[in-house]
Formats: C-alpha cells, structure tokens, sequence
C-alpha cells in the first residue's frame, strides 16, 4: 500500500463485506486508504465514500479519487458526525478503530511517548486543545475518568495525583516528558517485567478522553446501520476492550441477543433486525502478525443487516 500503510485484517474484511460489481461503501476510518483502495479493486464499478476527522488525510484522499474517478468521495469529518452526511445507503460500513500508523509514526503529533515532541494527541488538529494544555486544565473527575476508566490503569490514585502535582511545571508539554512522568508512577519490578511501555495505558485514556473516541463509536454504530441497504454488512475492527466492549453489546442487540450477562430483557421483548457473520470476533492470522504486529490485537467483527 502507498505511504508504507498496511491495513489490518484486509483478507477477513473483504471477505466478509463480499463486494460485488455496482456495491456501494462507507469507510469511516479512510487512515491510509487501505481498506478503501482495496475495495475500489475488489469488483468493476464499486463506489466508496470515506470519512476522515485527521487533517493530513485529505492529500492521501486526493491520490485514491484521481485513480478511481467519479468512484471514490473523501469527506472531512469524524465519524461521530456520520448523522450530518447526506442520506444514503450503503452495502456495507467499515470502521477500522484507533490511532493509525501515520498518526503514531510522525512524532510531532505526540501520539508516541518515545519522542521529544509536543503532546498533541488530536485526531483533528484543527478541534479542541492539544493534550498538553487538556493535561493543564482538566479536572480531577477528567483525569480520573481518562487513566482509570479509559486507560484500565491500576496505579491511576499515584498517576493522577502526580499529573496534577507537575501542573505549571512546563513537563506536560512533551510527550516523553509525561511519559517518564507517569512511568515513575509505576512499581519498579512491574516496570523491569512488563511487555509494554509502563505509560501506554495512560496515554491510550488520554487520547480516547481528548478525542471522544467512545462517544463518537456510540453515536456512530446505529447511524452506520441505519444507513445499510437490506442484506448490507456492518464490520468494525478495533484494538482493545473499551472499543471491542460496545461494539459486541451493540451488535448483540441488533442480533436479539443478550447485551451481557446482567441483561434479563425476555426473549419475546428481543426484535433480531441482524444476523452475527461470526461466533466469535476474528483475528489475524501469524502471517500477517509476523508482516505486522500491529495487527496482534485486532478483532473483526460484522453483522448482516436482515
């Protein structure tokens, strides 16, 4: 793929959405272009629209329209704002959740906590305030919410206390600044035996609080499926449990299935308007974890809109 993108899942995906001549596709997620360009490929005279809230995906977005002309429509928006799009249907919607790699490969965007870099964090750099100064003035519900409940941090009392101590201090706007910040925060022998950075956790509930990333899956899945044609195919791929967990309870409902285990709603009160694609989510397969590790902890899943 150009620019060095490799989409995630891409075999599963075009599996599951089954394009045919004449389909039409929403990409919510267009990132590098990959699952988009694959589309375009898959059959003669399939369209694809894509949406992207990420400022610098509108050039990569130019190279995909002039190769497929009058077949591929690039829309600057997030897709939490799926609702303001002009009605249309769809044969299939994919969201390919996350950051992606030109987010977290270009250091000035602060996504990487290896770099002597601003902390940013924005999908949208154009939108809100970069996370150094979120760090500044956040409160401490803000803060809590983003490392305890965003980032799943067990050490969030001492990280939070210790954020909010370094305020004023200039260290919050660099990305490797807070990174050591929130890793002095960390048992030593945890940090000497863990596989990941100590501040990943943290810097994923960050980037999910600033960006509303949770927010925007919630507001966008029944818009996605609204927008489905009958037989059309909703697929998601996300990377951790707080994108994964919505999306399955979302899915299930869809399916007249349980949401969960506490969900005691009768079965005659259940309305199936979906058909699950899978049992269980599907993840790479070694080839492609080997060709690229990112895609270790994806899951697909899809669901057919009866």
């Amino acid at each position: 793929m150009s620019f060095g993108h490799q989409p995630v899942l891409l075999r599963e995906t075009l599996a599951l959405l089954g394009p045919k001549p004449g389909a039409r596709f929403l990409d919510c997620t267009f990132g590098g272009g990959g699952h988009s360009r694959a589309l375009l490929e898959s059959a003669p005279e399939v369209a694809v629209t894509a949406l992207d809230r990420d400022p610098e995906a509108g050039p990569r977005a130019e190279a995909l329209a002039a190769a497929f002309p009058g077949k591929f429509h690039f829309v600057d928006r997030d897709f939490g704002r799926l609702a303001d799009l002009p009605a249309a249907t769809y044969d299939g919607v994919l969201f390919d959740l996350g950051v992606s790699s030109f987010q977290l490969d270009d250091p000035a965007r602060g996504f990487s906590f290896r770099s002597e870099a601003p902390l940013d964090l924005r999908m949208d750099t154009r939108q809100g305030v970069p996370g150094w100064r979120w760090l500044e003035t956040a409160t401490e519900e803000m803060l809590v919410r983003a490392i305890r409940d965003f980032g799943e941090e067990r050490h969030w009392r001492r990280i939070v206390m210790t954020l909010r101590q370094a305020r004023g201090s200039g260290v919050s706007k660099s990305s490797a600044g807070v990174a050591d910040l929130i890793a002095g925060c960390i048992p030593a022998r945890e940090r000497a035996t863990s596989r990941i950075h100590p501040a990943t956790r943290s810097f994923q509930g960050l980037r999910i609080a600033i960006n509303d990333e949770l927010g925007a899956l919630d507001r966008a899945l029944p818009e996605a499926f609204r927008r489905l044609a009958g037989g059309g195919v909703l697929a998601v791929i996300s990377f951790h449990s707080l994108e994964d967990r919505p999306v399955k309870r979302y899915f299930r409902a869809l399916c007249g299935q349980p949401q969960d285990a506490g969900d005691s709603t009768p079965q005659d009160l259940r309305h199936a308007v979906a058909a699950p694609l899978s049992r269980r989510p599907i993840e790479a397969q070694p080839d492609e974890i080997a060709d690229n590790p990112r895609s270790r902890s994806a899951k697909l899943r899809a669901v057919r809109k009866l």
